[in-house]
C-alpha cells in the first residue's frame, strides 16, 4: 500500500548503532553497527566507548540503511529516534542526528521510547499487534513485564527487575565462569550440554507474599557464584554445562511462569516476549510449553529483532504516524530515564515538564 507510512528509525541506547527502515508493518532494511567488540575488553559496556562508536558509525550505518531499502531520504514520511532510556551520552547521538536529518529534509521528528519499540517490532515479523497485548521484555538493562493496550499511547508497566537484569545476571555468571562477554549466547550454548536440573538454585521473588510480577536475580546471581566458588576452593573441577544449564532454567522458569501468571490475572491471551535475552533458546521453548498449556498465543521475534535495533525504533515511528501521534518539537532532548508510560516525548509544553525530570536525573 503506498500509503502506509515510510519512516527511518535510529537506536542508540547502548552499545548498537541501528537504523531501520519500515514502510508500515513491512521492514525494508535493518542496518546495524555494533561495538560489542570494543567492550568485550573490559567485560561490560563503557559509555564513553559507545558514545564514540555511535558517532563513527552513524552516518555510514543511515547511507547503507537507504541503499539497502532502496529509498531516497526524501521520500522518508518521518524519522523516529529513542529517546529513552538508555545511556545518557549514546542517545544524544541519536536524538542529534535525528534532530538533523529530519530538520535538513523537511519531515517529522518522534522520539519514541526503547522499551515501547521493543514490543513493537513483533509488527514487523507477525502483523499488527492485538490489543491488549501482554508483553515480557528482558534485556541486558530491563526485565519487564507491561501491558500494551496501544502501543504508541498505552504501556503500563505491571512489573520490573527491583535489582539485576537477566541480561546483567547473564554477564556476570559467564564472567565467574570465564566464558567471556556477552553472557547471554554463551551460556545458551553450554546450557544445551547440562542438566537443567543438576543444582536447585533459587527462584527470586516467587513466595506468596512477594510481589506477583517484579523480578530479583542478583540473590541468585549471589548463589550461583558462591555454589562455583566453593567447588573451586575444594579443588573441584567446575561442572560449567550443568551450572550454565540450571542457573539458565532458574532465570527463564521465573520469567516464563510471572508472564503467564499475568496474562492469566489480567484475561489478556496474547503474550509477547522481546528484549535481547529473548534471543535465548530455552526461554523461547519453556514460554511456548506454558503459553500452549494456558491457552495463551505466544509471539515472539526472530532473535536479530529481539537484541537492539533501528528497525524497532521505525515500526513504532510509522505506527506513530499511523495514528496521526504529535510529532516531537526540536527541543526533544534524550531522557536516559524515560518512563515507559510516556512511549513517545511530543511538542512542547510537555516537553518542558520532562526536561526537568531528565535534569533531576542526571544530578540526583
Amino acid at each position: 500500500m503506498a500509503d502506509e507510512p515510510l519512516v527511518l528509525g535510529i537506536e542508540t541506547s547502548c552499545d548498537e548503532t541501528g537504523v531501520g527502515i519500515v514502510r508500515g508493518t513491512t521492514l525494508l532494511a535493518d542496518a546495524v553497527a555494533s561495538s560489542v567488540d570494543e567492550h568485550a575488553r573490559f567485560g561490560g559496556v563503557v559509555p564513553e566507548v559507545a558514545s564514540r562508536a555511535h558517532l563513527e558509525a552513524m552516518v555510514p550505518t543511515i547511507q547503507r540503511a537507504l541503499k539497502d531499502a532502496g529509498v531516497s531520504a526524501k521520500d522518508l514520511d518521518g524519522i523516529s529516534v529513542t529517546a529513552g532510556p538508555g545511556l545518557a551520552g549514546a542517545l544524544l547521538v541519536g536524538v542529534s542526528a535525528a534532530k538533523a536529518y529530519a530538520y535538513a529534509l523537511g519531515k517529522p521528528l518522534y522520539g519514541v521510547n526503547h522499551l515501547a519499540s521493543h514490543i513493537c517490532v513483533d509488527q514487523l515479523e507477525h502483523g499488527k499487534l492485538p490489543e491488549p497485548t501482554m508483553a515480557l521484555l528482558v534485556s541486558g538493562g530491563h526485565s519487564s513485564l507491561l501491558l500494551s493496550t496501544d502501543i504508541t499511547s498505552d504501556v503500563r508497566p505491571l512489573g520490573a527487575t527491583i535489582d539485576d537484569a537477566a541480561g546483567e545476571a547473564f554477564d556476570k555468571i559467564a564472567r565467574v565462569l570465564n566464558l567471556g562477554f556477552p553472557g547471554g549466547p554463551v551460556i545458551d550454548r553450554y546450557a544445551k550440554e547440562g542438566d537443567p536440573n543438576a543444582i536447585s538454585f533459587p527462584r527470586g521473588l516467587t513466595g506468596p507474599r512477594d510481589p506477583a510480577y517484579d523480578f530479583s536475580f542478583s540473590g541468585l546471581k549471589t548463589s550461583v557464584a558462591r555454589w562455583i566458588e566453593a567447588k573451586r576452593a575444594a579443588g573441584e573441577d567446575v561442572p560449567v554445562r550443568d551450572v550454565s544449564a540450571s542457573f539458565q532454567e532458574a532465570v527463564v522458569d521465573v520469567l516464563t511462569r510471572k508472564a503467564v501468571r499475568a496474562c492469566k490475572d489480567e484475561g489478556v491471551d496474547h503474550l509477547m516476549i522481546g528484549g535481547g535475552v529473548a534471543a535465548n533458546s530455552r526461554l523461547r521453548a519453556l514460554a511456548e510449553e506454558r503459553c500452549e498449556r494456558a491457552g495463551i498465543r505466544l509471539r515472539v521475534p526472530r532473535p536479530k529483532l529481539c537484541t537492539d535495533n533501528g528497525a524497532m525504533v521505525a515500526a513504532l515511528g510509522a505506527e506513530m504516524v499511523a495514528r496521526n501521534r504529535a510529532a516531537s518539537s526540536w527541543d526533544l532532548s534524550a531522557d536516559s530515564s524515560l518512563p515507559v508510560t510516556e512511549t513517545h516525548v511530543p511538542g512542547h509544553h510537555h516537553h518542558d515538564h520532562v526536561h526537568e525530570v531528565s535534569k533531576e536525573n542526571l544530578y540526583s
